[in-house]
């Protein structure tokens, strides 16, 4: 009940911000007591959003599993980080979480007069669309039917990396409102002196680099924990943060332009609508279920899509509508003098990463285009790489031509063998390091191009620090993608404990399976050229497995990928036993004695069986226990014979008439049962990470370094 009178509070908090703003902004002798009502308006919606913010927590880290979001994601014995990170693991959450940073956003902007009463009006729509979206889908209804214990959060999103993905990734969607409202402010005041373009810059910066930081993290946890081998696998999901993040990329580098050229100001206008449009649509596309059966990220089918989708079309039709109505008030002329000046090369790139996103955007959201006409399909990674890589290639070219340019200036005779130096290096780097594929070649020979170009523009003072980082940090993850793709090479074979595979001139033996003390993972060991490589699987308390991770070993030139298959034949079997009667295993019979069932503390029930093994001459009883709740049981096996087998208790018939076993090998066996992996190297791959953390860490020094020169 807090929760849901904390957000409607928000919600009038916020439309009475927008109303006071829009009035401060028509009523120019108004405009001080509007403003300062704004403020107040704001100020209480925000505190809404952190009171219901709050509350959630409180119920999560209290164990309330009477709210459903709290039964869905929690649990009692979920570790204390992957209980705050419950938050926003599922979409109620994170929809609060998007505006609860939107909402703090909202104090800096609307003090000091950072931003235009025009501007807050927007921001303050913003922030009650945001609010409808989490009302409509509330994390505070109570759930269904009583629930002991809550499902947890599933054992893939246990992951240090998983834990930080999400808030960084919504960071960026909340702070790409603020460039949006500042244009959209600017559209309504007639603003033609661009003033609002510097504080814009800065934030979307900033938005930018957050929004990378999100994408590259979770690239490097699908590489880490999902064992498919890779770190992107142009899932509609991925690509969803990928497209707005090309095109804020698109609007950072025309307001460049626009700064210098007024008469770009339409273009970078239009940049930003499409790009915060695109941030709401890519939130429909994964939570409204049409991607269900195409994505392994996506929500399914739920009630908000509709809802979703309305407010997607306020934000692009009414962002249109408004550019339309203002254009012809805008400044007209020449965005550039030359087709060799910077300011060219920047509508240049900006253009290449245009159609990057539209190829990127007609591919995630085929799923629902199809659906329109008929069955839904999607396409496959290939369509991605044959269209990108030509104009990535393109991107590169016009990256380093730009980069020697400067603004407003003929272009200086500029020579032709260094260019061409840098270009044979990269061809000649990757074709040794075994890359055969004429595109990556010439993909690899334009990055090192760029690379170097970007470091002797920083030389010659025509690239701030922030922007060399960044471009070398595009530039080095675009190389590293050739090499750790194209020259990388895999094997798939069975592994018996002992046996070796040789693999780019590295050993791999594998020498079987150990089990955590506690029972929550077990391990499949293996040896590297003599190191130690363990790849995990995390299990559920009845023992089965519950998520896996690769044994990755790194190496001066790479990684070596190991990601082990669980074998078709885990030498387990089922007796289904009648009380009384004796049913035979493979070594041992088995007989269904008794049953005792006690109630505990916490409301679930402690299931005692009493089972009579015997070997033919020998009888011993084991007593296989399982916990049962409302929601489904737990049980742990129970060595017999001295740990020849072990027996684990999986149910109990209506009157107690019947017993349900689960027959394990000893722990010794288990650990010697054959194995299938897929083994790959990955040369270089490391250097991708330094790419990416240097792609967002250029965004956050280049607005640093705006700041401070102003």
């Amino acid at each position: 009940m807090i929760g849901t009178i904390s957000l409607a509070t928000s919600l009038f908090f916020a439309l009475l911000a927008a109303m006071a703003y829009g009035y401060a902004m028509k009523v120019e002798e108004e405009q001080d007591r509007a403003r300062r009502w704004g403020r107040w308006s704001l100020l209480g919606a925000c505190l809404a959003a952190v009171v219901a913010s709050i509350y959630l927590w409180a119920m999560i880290l209290g164990d309330h599993f009477e709210i459903a979001y709290v039964a869905s994601y929690s649990s009692r014995e979920l570790p204390l980080m992957y209980k705050i990170s419950a938050f926003w693991a599922g979409q109620q959450g994170s929809l609060l979480l998007w505006l609860l940073i939107h909402a703090l956003a909202s104090l800096y902007l609307c003090g000091r007069e950072r931003m235009t009463a025009a501007g807050l009006t927007v921001y303050s729509a913003l922030e009650s669309l945001l609010v409808i979206l989490v009302l409509a889908k509330s994390p505070f209804v109570a759930s269904a039917t009583a629930v002991q214990d809550g499902v947890g959060l599933n054992p893939l999103l246990q992951d240090p990396w998983m834990a930080v993905h999400p808030p960084i990734i919504f960071i960026g969607y909340a702070l790409l409102a603020v460039p949006f409202a500042y244009a959209m402010g600017a559209l309504l005041k007639d603003e033609a002196k661009g003033n609002w373009l510097e504080p814009a810059r800065r934030w979307a910066l900033l938005a930018w680099g957050f929004l990378g930081a999100g994408v590259f993290i979770g690239g490097y946890w699908a590489y880490k924990v999902l064992g498919w081998g890779g770190y992107w696998g142009w899932d509609p999901v991925e690509n969803s943060s990928l497209v707005p993040w090309l095109l804020a990329g698109v609007f950072v580098h025309v307001l460049h332009v626009a700064k210098r050229r007024p008469a770009a100001l339409s273009v970078l206008h239009l940049s930003v609508i499409f790009t915060f449009a695109l941030v709401i649509y890519g939130t429909f596309l994964t939570r409204s279920g049409i991607l269900g059966d195409f994505s392994v990220h996506s929500f399914s089918g739920t009630s908000i899509g509709m809802t979703l989708a309305v407010v997607n079309a306020i934000v692009l039709i009414g962002g249109l509508v408004l550019l339309a109505l203002k254009a012809g008030k805008l400044p007209q002329g020449k965005v550039y003098e030359d087709y060799a000046s910077r300011e060219f090369c920047l509508l240049l790139g900006a253009l290449v990463l245009v159609f990057i996103a539209a190829i990127i955007f007609i591919g995630m959201s085929m799923p629902l285009f199809t659906q329109l006409i008929g069955k839904p399909a999607a396409v496959d990674t290939d369509f991605y790489v044959r269209t990108t890589m030509p104009l990535a290639i393109a991107m590169c070219l016009v990256m380093a031509a730009g980069s020697c340019l400067r603004y407003g200036k003929p272009a200086e005779p500029q020579g032709k063998v260094v260019p061409a130096v840098l270009a044979v290096l990269g061809f000649a780097l990757a074709f040794l390091a075994g890359v055969r594929s004429p595109g990556l070649l010439v993909l690899a020979a334009v990055s090192i191009l760029l690379l170097g170009e970007t470091l002797i523009s920083w030389r010659s003072h025509l690239l701030r620090f922030g922007a060399v980082i960044a471009h070398g940090g595009v530039a080095l993850a675009l190389f590293a993608m050739v090499l750790s793709g194209g020259a990388s090479q895999s094997l798939s074979q069975e592994f018996k404990t002992g046996d070796s595979a040789q693999i780019a001139d590295h050993t791999v033996t594998y020498e079987g399976q150990a089990f955590a003390e506690d029972g929550t993972m077990k391990y499949y060991c293996y040896r590297v050229d003599g190191s130690e490589a363990r790849a995990m699987t995390k299990l559920h308390k009845n023992g089965e497995d519950a998520a896996r991770e690769p044994a990755i070993a790194h190496t001066l030139t790479g990684d070596i990928y190991i990601a082990p298959t669980p074998p078709k034949d885990t030498g387990r079997m089922e007796l289904l036993l009648k009380r009384g009667r004796m049913e035979m295993g493979d070594i041992f019979a088995y007989r269904y004695d008794d049953v005792t069932m006690e109630n505990q503390p916490d409301g679930t029930m402690l299931v005692t069986a009493t089972i009579a093994v015997t070997d033919g001459e020998t009888v011993e009883h084991a007593q296989p226990t399982i916990i049962a709740t409302r929601d489904g049981g737990t049980s742990t096996p129970v060595p017999v014979f001295g740990g020849q087998k072990r027996i684990r208790l999986t149910g109990i018939s209506g009157n107690d008439s019947q017993a349900r076993l689960e027959i394990l090998p000893s722990a010794e066996e288990e650990a010697q049962i054959a194995v299938t992996a897929s083994v790959s190297t990955k040369p270089f791959i490391y250097l991708l990470w330094i790419g990416a953390i240097a792609a967002s860490l250029g965004c956050f020094l280049a607005m640093r370094a705006m700041h401070s020169s102003k």
